[in-house]
């Protein structure tokens, strides 16, 4: 009769321990999962960011690549449209306007666009453009001086 007591009793026990056992790992797992799904989609984002520049203005008045205007940045795919970010900075602080111009294509022809600061002007999702309006490509320039059209560096293709 001892024995059987003991039978049970060492049953009852290894089946507890083993079902503590499982219910302790069963959250870590699925905690593990859960932190590798969000690296992946961490790394996924900052994969589809594509960087670009500095893209600089021309030289003027006998300045060095210190001195000149620059614009860098990135684009991004979110939700089937085309975002861009970046910075136009004016580093020699000369009292001269930077300029950045956006040129685009799609299928109501080439756009342009442009803007200017003396010191740093940040942009923050501009465009929203989408394949499905035949957008295809999107260029970048940056001038210095009295007028937009001074000191321009040529168009680079950023997309």
């Amino acid at each position: 009769m001892r024995k059987i007591r003991n039978l049970l009793v060492s049953t009852a026990l290894a089946g507890s321990l083993a079902a503590g056992l499982a219910a302790a790992t069963a959250p870590a797992a699925s905690a593990s999962a859960a932190d590798a799904s969000s690296s992946t989609v961490a790394t996924q984002a900052q994969a589809s960011r594509h960087f670009f520049g500095p893209i600089y203005s021309d030289f003027g008045r006998r300045e060095d690549r210190g001195h000149r205007s620059y614009f860098k940045g990135y684009w991004e795919k979110s939700s089937g449209r085309y975002w861009f970010y970046g910075s136009l900075f004016d580093r020699d602080r000369d009292r001269d306007y930077s300029y950045v111009w956006f040129r685009w294509h799609d299928d109501g022809g080439f756009h342009t666009k442009y803007y200017k600061t003396f010191g740093r002007l940040n942009f923050n999702k501009f465009g929203g453009f989408r394949k499905s309006n035949g957008f295809d490509d999107f260029d970048i320039r940056v001038c210095e001086g009295d007028n937009r059209f001074d000191d321009c560096g040529s168009y680079k293709d950023v997309f």
